[in-house]
This record gives C-alpha cells, sequence and structure tokens, in this order.
C-alpha cells in the first residue's frame, strides 16, 4: 500500500472513528443517565422540574394566583386572559385555561384546544405544578399551572405552557460534556493514528539512516530487510541493492589489490630466474669460462633462450591487460572452423613432433555447408596455442598425445581439446580460467598463470563459452564454443559490436 494512499484511509479513518466513537458516547450518555435510550425525555423532565422558571412565567403564575384567591370571576375574563398571554410571550410560552373538560382559552403559541385528554387531571391540591406532557400529536410541552375551583364549585386549570423537544434540551444540556468527549476523541484517536502510520513510515527512515552511517564507515557486511511493499519498501530495496553492488565493488577491488599483489610476486620470481641465468652466465664469458667456441655458444643459446621466455612473459602480461581493458580491437571474419583447425593443427604438427607428441585433429560429424562461424583468425588461434600449450606442460606420460576434436551442437560449434596428462582434482577445476592461477601453489610449475585466462576472455568476446574436465592422472578436457554463423548481417552486427569487417 503507497504512503499516499495510507495517509488518506488514516485521515479518513480518524474522521470516522471520530464521528462514529462521538455518537457511541452520546448514546452511552444518556443510557447512563437514564437507563433506557427510549427514555430519553425523562432526563428532561427531571431536569425541568428543578430548573428556575423564567421571570415572565413566574410573574403570571403570581398574578393567577392572586385572582384564584381574590377575583376569581376575572379569569373568565378574555382580555385578562389575553393580557396575560401577551406577557408569556418573551418567554416563548402561552396561557391555557380549561373548566372541567371545556377549554376557555388556549394561547396559539401553545395550542392543545383538541389534545385535552392530553394534559393531566384537576388536582386543587397543587402538589405538582410543574412538569412535561406528551400531547397526542407527538409534541412535547413544559407547564406551569395551577388548579383551582371556580365560584361555582366547577373545577378549573390554568397553564403556562411552553412547546420543547426534550432531545434538543438534553443535547443542549449536555453540549459541554459531549464536545469535550469529542475533542478527547479526536486527540486519541489522532494519537493513534499518528502512531501507527508514522512507525510504518519513520521506523524503516531510521533503519535507512543507520545503514548509510554503516555504509559512511566502510561497513558493507549487513542487510536492509524491509516487509513494506510501498514507496519506502522499495526505496529499501533500491539501498540494498545498492549496497550489493558497492560490497561487489570493494569485493573486485580488493580482489584486484590482492591479483595485483600476485602479479608482482610472480613477475618478481618469473623474472628473477631467468634474469640471475643470464647474469650467471654473461659473468661465465667475462670471467673466460666460456673458453670453448661450443660452450660460448651453450652460453649464448640459453642466454637467447632466457631472455625470449621473458620477453614472452610481458607479451602476456600485456595482452591480458588489453584484453582486459577492452582496448584489443578484434577482427571479425567468417571461417570455415574445420578448416581453420585442420590447417592450424597441420601447423603444429612439426613442433609437436620435435616434443614427442602425437596431434590428431578430427571431425566424427560431417556437414554440408562446413562449420562457419564469425571469429578473429589471429586471437582464436591464440586461445588454442594457449590450450595446448598448457597441456603440454602438462605431459607426463611416455606415450604423449593432445586430441583436437570439431562437434556440432545445436547452434554452436564445439571444440575439444583433450590429453593425456597428469590431469588436475576437481578443487582446481572452477578457477583455471582465473588470472593467475597455478594449481601448483608451490610456484615450481612452469607459465605465468594467464594463458587460460587470456583464452576465456577471447572467447567471450566471440559470445562463445570455455570450461574444463580432468581426472587425475588421466588428463585433461578443455571445451569451448563458438556460435554457428549464418548470413545475416544485421545480426552478426548485433551479436559482435566490434565486427570491423
Amino acid at each position: 500500500m503507497s504512503i499516499r494512499l495510507r495517509l488518506l484511509l488514516s485521515y479518513t479513518s480518524m474522521l470516522i472513528v471520530t464521528i462514529v466513537l462521538f455518537l457511541v458516547a452520546g448514546l452511552l450518555l444518556s443510557v447512563a443517565m437514564t437507563g433506557d435510550v427510549s427514555r430519553i425525555k425523562n432526563v428532561y423532565t427531571s431536569h425541568y422540574a428543578v430548573e428556575p422558571i423564567s421571570p415572565q412565567e413566574e410573574a403570571v403564575y403570581l398574578d393567577v394566583k392572586y385572582y384564584v384567591k381574590n377575583q376569581p370571576d376575572q379569569l373568565l375574563n378574555t382580555k385578562v386572559l389575553e393580557e396575560l398571554d401577551h406577557r408569556l410571550v418573551p418567554a416563548e410560552a402561552g396561557l391555557f385555561m380549561r373548566k372541567g373538560s371545556t377549554v376557555l382559552y388556549t394561547s396559539t403559541l401553545a395550542s392543545l384546544r383538541d389534545q385535552v385528554s392530553s394534559l393531566p387531571p384537576i388536582e386543587t391540591s397543587n402538589i405538582k405544578v410543574r412538569d412535561t406532557i406528551h400531547a397526542a400529536d407527538g409534541r412535547y410541552f413544559t407547564y406551569l399551572k395551577f388548579d383551582f375551583t371556580f365560584p361555582d364549585k366547577s373545577e378549573g386549570s390554568v397553564y403556562m405552557l411552553k412547546e420543547v423537544s426534550p432531545y434538543a434540551e438534553v443535547t443542549r444540556s449536555l453540549l459541554p460534556i459531549l464536545i469535550g468527549v469529542l475533542l478527547l476523541l479526536l486527540v486519541l484517536t489522532n494519537g493513534l493514528l499518528h502512531f501507527l502510520v508514522t512507525r510504518s513510515i519513520v521506523r524503516p527512515l531510521l533503519a535507512l539512516r543507520e545503514a548509510a552511517g554503516k555504509i559512511k564507515e566502510g561497513e558493507l557486511n549487513f542487510e536492509v530487510n524491509s516487509e513494506a511493499r510501498d514507496e519506502i519498501g522499495m526505496l529499501s530495496q533500491s539501498f540494498e541493492d545498492m549496497r550489493k553492488r558497492l560490497k561487489d565493488s570493494v569485493d573486485v577491488q580488493l580482489q584486484y589489490e590482492e591479483n595485483r599483489k600476485e602479479l608482482v610476486s610472480n613477475i618478481s620470481h618469473d623474472l628473477k630466474t631467468p634474469i640471475t641465468t643470464i647474469i650467471g652466465y654473461v659473468e661465465g664469458i667475462r670471467d673466460g669460462v666460456a673458453g670453448t667456441p661450443e660452450k660460448l655458444d651453450n652460453y649464448l643459446a640459453t642466454i637467447h633462450r632466457k631472455a625470449k621466455d621473458m620477453d614472452h612473459l610481458i607479451d602476456e602480461l600485456f595482452l591480458f591487460s588489453k584484453l582486459d581493458l577492452k582496448k584489443w580491437p578484434f577482427t571479425f571474419a567468417v571461417i570455415d572452423l574445420e578448416r581453420y583447425l585442420q590447417d592450424y593443427a597441420e601447423e603444429l604438427h612439426f613442433d609437436m613432433e620435435q616434443k614427442e607428441i602425437q596431434l590428431i585433429f578430427t571431425c566424427p560429424q560431417q556437414s554440408g555447408d562446413g562449420y562457419p562461424v564469425m571469429a578473429d583468425w589471429d586471437k582464436l588461434k591464440r586461445v588454442i596455442a594457449n590450450i595446448v600449450g598448457n597441456s603440454v606442460k602438462c605431459m607426463d606420460k611416455s606415450e604423449k598425445r593432445i586430441d583436437i576434436a570439431l562437434l556440432a551442437v545445436g547452434e554452436d560449434c564445439l571444440v575439444r581439446i583433450s590429453d593425456n596428462g597428469c590431469g588436475m582434482p576437481d578443487s582446481a577445476l572452477p578457477h583455471i580460467f582465473d588470472r593467475f592461477f597455478r594449481e601448483d601453489a608451490s610456484r615450481h610449475s612452469p607459465g605465468t598463470g594467464l594463458g587460460l585466462a587470456i583464452a576465456k576472455q577471447i572467447i567471450t568476446e566471440h559470445k562463445g563459452r570455455i570450461w574444463a574436465e580432468s581426472e587425475l592422472g588421466r588428463g585433461t578436457d578443455i571445451y569451448f564454443t563458438l556460435p554457428r554463423w549464418k548470413e545475416r548481417s544485421e545480426e552478426h552486427n548485433e551479436a559482435h559490436p566490434n565486427y570491423r569487417g
């Protein structure tokens, strides 16, 4: 749920809950005071019985009592009754008079002419002179009455009536309490919603601030977890992705630093041995140790070989650095991989014979259109040379053999280069294509540790894959794939952005 919608719902909930609680509070107050919702009117009845009457009503009431005791006949005079009724207008009340069941006078303000049955019975003792009545037409009236006996011994009553609404009166009398309850409920509801909403917003923000502080201090080994599915949840996820990227970047930098240290160590080791040999042989020549032409030629040949080893090492380092920085341009062209491998195998044949290694190329699956691939001629040759060179270094059998096989696998051309050398343990397989990796940690194994890493970089640029399988004592198989070329130049250009053909 988004924060915007959450805030909207919280504000709406606050309004609805406040109104509902206000109504409930009013209902509870009425129930608490009356014991029954239907008897709310009784609250006002009890209240009116003790509430002071208006000055107008009191004055008229005293005059009525005076007429009853001294001049009862005046109460039959319409002008007198109208004058008394007129004096009750400021109190919003009206005069009503009856004699027995006959209505003698009724004010237009409080007309009850047709509802005499709603009036209480005549009580000349006047014990209960104030009360409320519920008329037959549903209206409510408060009254102040005085019952008396006319000179002809008939009973009569004078009422000062005021039409009221008990519900409005109860509400009016309880208004301060209800307003106070409403304000209290508003504060409590707002506080509760504020707590619930801000907790779901502020707590994740505080977690993000804490995480930012950790990153500032260089601490990246933690997680930013958020179960929310709103904007803050997305922000937390983005923050976590950023942390992972930073951690990966730092790990890569640390790995680069380790590789740099290892490179310095490897270069120091690989250069020290030939340089030491060259210095020793040069000093031998200067000191006259190579006293014969044959010995001198041997010394010079050794110096030349060691110098070539150093030159090869420098070339490998320079090549790998250009590949790693994407500064070695590739020139792709369509070649028949079968013909290409066959020619290169023949080119290597003589060199392998000198080392007593049998090199065989096979293509068991014949294809009518050959094995066309888009490849860089020279770079692909470097891949095969590095793999074959690695196999040569690992030969330990009396009958040495290297097999190069070409197969078709789906949309790819698969090349397998196998040897029957010493093989390698399973623990080394995942790392043989890493830069500067050597299976022999004691550094007695020959090579720079860059050959297979260079091969992997080149195959990756060709949009292919490279991997190895090996078994100790049996030998090693190295595989790489190249996508089969299709005659659609646009497809080639998309697959090879470095294409210059």
